[in-house]
């Protein structure tokens, strides 16, 4: 019976550590992780606002090339007026006395006396139409504009893509948080059968005569204590789940699919000796950033370029809605600006977009430095972390065996209650540290993986 008992536990051990055994051979597939990824991506609600802030920066860089395109206006007024000022054409004082004339050498009336005339200025019943059609000819302003659209598109999608690139970092560190809480589940559940099982050999130990009933008590303590810990990592199970649910934008009681993901020993030697690239895209951000300073200052410093557009008009004009070969009429100009003084706003403007500039470069060379600082505390992090499995691997060879020689040597009589619940665990807690640690390192590896993000989807 007792040969039956040892055997099933070592069966159960070793096939526990098959479980858990950290494996070296590269990753084949991560189909479930992936999966997360692509729905994260299609459906994360602040990704998608990013997006449309790009958009929106694309559709204004569209505004700003569309300013070097003509215009065309359409405008219309009419106007009824009575009174204020006037100006008299004495037209009868002129031609009155011409008329008498005429009238007496002709013997007749062919010429009768006229009134003078009075004109008010403001016209009365006129209308005036007109399609106006303008051209900018020079104007810089509109050329540095449409760089800084340009670049602010840059800008945007960078901005896109650190977000996309830290997204996919939190998925995939929350999917390990959630597959080392579900691997200790097992571990843990494991455990509870070891327990088990021990109390029944207590209780049979103790029917035989070779324990004290106090024995049972304990057995019963320490099972009662590892269901405690299955029901303590059910709940962070749970809590991790959702968490990924949430990043995923899925709803929150949505099972999650757990996937052993072996640890790719040939990615983590090659992360480790990647320098970061000058294609980071915190660092495109911020030599955006610096261009559009740049443009900004360039402009400011071309203030007394004048600025010169032509414009033609084609309408109508008339009284009493007349519209005939008088009434039409076409017009072209020309209009042309220069600044002479303005109080020195122009200087006071160039140094303001300097010093912007010069705090847009102090930054840029900030995050340069933070970037690899970051970097370089993360390698560390990966390396310590992958010392800390090789010991807890070993740590757990140790009390695998521990625990066989023990076990046997309980159920023989020679070890007592307390050496196996020692033994049992340390095991379970080697076992538990090892998952913790392969899963940590998964971690550090998902995050270093994000230090090193180069390319823009």
């Amino acid at each position: 019976m007792i040969t039956k008992l040892s055997r099933s536990i070592r069966i159960l051990i070793q096939g526990f550590i098959l479980l858990i055994g950290l494996q070296t051979k590269p990753i084949q597939a991560q189909q479930v992780l992936d999966t997360y990824i692509r729905e994260g991506l299609a459906n994360n609600l602040v990704l998608q606002e990013k997006n449309t802030s790009l958009e929106q920066s694309l559709l204004a860089l569209k505004d700003a090339k569309s300013y070097f395109l003509p215009t065309v206006d359409f405008g219309a007024s009419y106007t009824l007026a009575e009174g204020g000022r006037t100006i008299a054409f004495p037209v009868g004082d002129l031609l009155n006395p011409v008329y008498a004339t005429l009238n007496k050498l002709t013997a007749s009336n062919s010429f009768p006396q006229i009134e003078n005339v009075s004109e008010q200025l403001l016209p009365d019943n006129f209308y005036d139409t007109r399609f106006r059609t303008t051209l900018p000819l020079l104007n810089t302003d509109l050329i540095y504009q449409q760089q800084m659209r340009k670049e602010q598109v840059n800008w945007t999608s960078y901005q896109v893509e650190i977000y996309r690139a830290t997204l996919i970092q939190d998925i995939r560190v929350a999917y390990f948080n959630f597959c080392a809480a579900h691997s200790s589940i097992a571990i843990l559940k494991n455990t509870l059968q070891l327990v088990a099982q021990n109390l029944k050999d207590t209780r049979s130990l103790v029917d035989n005569g070779k324990r004290l009933p106090a024995a049972v008590l304990r057995a019963e303590s320490e099972l009662e204590q590892v269901k405690s810990l299955v029901t303590e990592a059910e709940l962070k199970t749970n809590n991790a789940a959702q968490y990924l649910n949430f990043l995923v934008n899925r709803p929150l009681d949505q099972p999650v699919t757990f996937e052993e993901i072996p640890l790719d020993i040939s990615r983590l030697d090659q992360l480790l000796l990647e320098e970061l690239n000058a294609l980071n895209p915190e660092l495109s951000a911020m030599q955006s950033m610096e261009k559009i300073q740049e443009t900004v200052l360039k402009s400011g410093k071309n203030y007394w370029i004048p600025k010169l557009s032509t414009y033609a008009d084609l309408g109508s004009q008339g009284f009493n809605w007349s519209f005939d070969t008088q009434s039409r009429y076409l017009m072209w100009g020309l209009n042309f600006s220069v600044p002479v003084f303005q109080g020195g706003r122009n200087q006071n403007q160039i140094q303001r977009n300097l010093l912007g500039l010069q705090a847009v470069q102090r930054q840029k060379e900030l995050v340069n430095q933070k970037l690899n600082l970051n970097l370089q505390l993360q390698r560390n992090e990966v390396k310590t972390l992958l010392a800390a499995l090789q010991s807890a691997e070993k740590k757990l060879e140790s009390a695998t065996a521990y625990l066989n020689l023990v076990d046997r040597a309980f159920k023989d009589g020679s070890q007592s209650l307390l050496e196996f619940i020692d033994a049992r665990n340390q095991y379970t807690q080697a076992a538990l540290q090892k998952n913790i640690s392969t899963y940590k390192l998964q971690m550090a590896l998902a995050q270093l993986e994000r230090q090193l993000t180069t390319e823009i989807n």
